[in-house]
């Protein structure tokens, strides 16, 4: 269970990654029935440092409680950032004895100083990937996703994606309906679907012809239990299938069928973590039609069946 958050921060460390981990992890959020947590931030020495907007901030502590955290997190730092030998003999440590060790954005570049990328997968914001994959070409770097998750290693894109990662681990360690509580409370999507590729191109322009998807996403997450087809959610939003299947990856960064399989999943895991349903009815329920259905998809994204993934999560919680 994860209990214990260290935050590493060194010169010129990135205010809003750093926030984002703070907001998430050192909030205290206790009485309203969200998870405690142990926040440290960490610097080298314990000494005051440096951020990107030219204020210091002085931390918790020194290394000290990345030696023990649950998680070790490496906020944004310019990838040239100098990272003190301790600082690497550290989070070696950390992934040794099967700590998460969590990067946002550009630090994936600390991590990879560390050797902690080395054939694994992971990523960074779309602007470092080609100079993440030239200064560590063993690791495998995807371009394309907003976080990546290779073991107890996980890597986020830029920015905002550092959320999508922090919900992504807080529904892996306590479950859905935490996540997605945690989510609303920040005014934020519990899952945003596509990848880093909606961010980097431009934008479609909104006309009369081609109006937002939004009212029928809407639609679509009170019918996922619903048999849709392509043909008639594009018949819903008044375009043809091939302008729909444009207009839907513009929008969402993904096609109809993953935007709309990924929701179910998401639904599933809510049902198996929430309710006594049996898969059969999960299955019924999420829309897949049948349990195979579901345990196929189920496995593909979350790589668990929905038998193995109901009993972890009953283990987590009663821990």
């Amino acid at each position: 269970m994860l209990r214990s958050v260290a935050v590493l921060a060194l010169d010129r460390v990135a205010t809003f990654e750093l926030g984002v981990l703070a907001e998430v992890f050192g909030t205290d959020r206790t009485a309203d029935g969200f998870p405690d947590y142990r926040f440290h931030v960490c610097s080298p020495d314990g000494a005051p440092v440096r951020t990107s907007s030219g204020f210091h901030l002085t931390p918790h502590a020194d290394l000290g409680p990345i030696e023990e955290a649950d998680l070790v997190a490496v906020p944004a730092h310019q990838p040239g950032t100098v990272v003190p030998a301790t600082v690497l003999a550290a989070l070696r440590r950390a992934a040794d004895r099967g700590a998460y060790v969590f990067s946002v954005c550009s630090g994936a570049f600390v991590l990879g100083e560390a050797g902690l990328l080395d054939g694994r997968e992971c990523t960074t914001h779309w602007r470092y990937v080609d100079e993440l994959q030239r200064r560590h070409p063993t690791a495998r770097v995807r371009c394309n996703s907003l976080y990546v998750q290779d073991g107890r290693l996980l890597t986020s894109a830029g920015t905002a994606a550092g959320i999508d990662a922090c919900l992504h681990l807080v529904r892996q360690e306590h479950g859905s309906a935490t996540a997605t509580r945690l989510a609303r409370r920040m005014v934020v999507p519990p899952h945003r679907d596509g990848g880093q590729a909606q961010y980097v191109e431009a934008p479609i322009p909104r006309t009369p012809e081609a109006p937002t998807l939004e009212p029928l996403l809407e639609w679509l997450m009170g019918h996922l239990d619903h048999p849709v087809t392509v043909d008639e959610l594009a018949a819903r939003a008044e375009m043809s299938p091939r302008t729909f299947a444009r207009r839907f990856r513009a929008e969402t960064g993904t096609t109809p069928h993953d935007w709309l399989t990924n929701q179910r999943v998401l639904l599933a895991r809510r049902l198996l973590e929430e309710t006594g349903l049996s898969v059969e009815a999960v299955a019924d329920r999420a829309g897949f039609g049948d349990s195979a259905a579901l345990r196929h998809h189920f496995a593909r994204r979350v790589g668990a069946t929905p038998h193995t993934y109901r009993a972890t999560f009953r283990e987590r919680v009663e821990a």
